[in-house]
């Protein structure tokens, strides 16, 4: 007979369902007891594979972020500076809105309600966020030089406010908004992006 049992647990699908319950319920309306029922150990095993859950947390924000990477490529990779910024804010709400996903989006949702001993996470997630807004300007930036953004657009500025529409779509779509009704917010906002004399894809927001 064996001295113990063959271990079978498979830390990165125990991984992908944290993110999902973190995703859903926030860092502070997590528990450890619903960590280990929904990842399938027991607390010592948490322990032992990840640390504790500060530090489940840490590994659950970086698959997170793996996730959305697709999401942030395509956006850089819009031939336009307004297209790109069409493709964040639609972008946010087909993905806050995905059937069978938790609704909203983990660095939005999951500091929001965080007490003094976990502020780190509150901040940790902000600067996800802070990182996402920075590419968002970088594109802004390119469209500028590349002409279809006018010379005089405060970039910096401008990606604040489409990152800010951005998080309230999260927070709306965690609420109960219907994809539709966040694709007509999305639309609103980029009504207020400058168009350049000139630009044949500013056409193109209204298809």
């Amino acid at each position: 007979m064996p001295r113990g049992r063959t271990r079978t647990f498979d830390a990165d699908a125990a991984l992908e369902r944290a993110v999902d319950l973190f995703a859903r319920q926030g860092y502070e309306g997590t528990s450890i007891a619903a960590l280990t029922a929904v990842m399938g150990i027991n607390p010592p095993s948490l322990y032992s594979a990840y640390g504790n859950k500060r530090r489940l947390f840490d590994l659950v924000v970086e698959r997170y972020g793996e996730h959305r990477r697709a999401y942030l490529e395509d956006v850089m990779g819009q031939p336009t500076a307004r297209l790109a910024a069409r493709r964040f804010l639609e972008g946010a709400a087909e993905h806050d809105t995905a059937p069978g996903e938790p609704r909203g989006c983990l660095t939005v949702q999951g500091g929001l309600a965080t007490n003094v001993e976990d502020q780190e996470v509150a901040a940790l997630l902000a600067q996800r966020r802070a990182a996402n807004q920075d590419v968002l300007q970088r594109r802004l930036e390119q469209g500028v030089i590349d002409g279809d953004l006018p010379a005089e657009t405060d970039c910096g500025a401008l990606a604040r406010y489409l990152s800010t529409v951005s998080q309230g779509i999260s927070v709306q779509a965690s609420g109960g908004a219907s994809r539709e009704q966040l694709l007509e917010v999305a639309a609103i906002a980029l009504a207020a992006i400058p168009e350049a004399a000139g630009d044949p894809a500013a056409a193109l927001l209204d298809a």
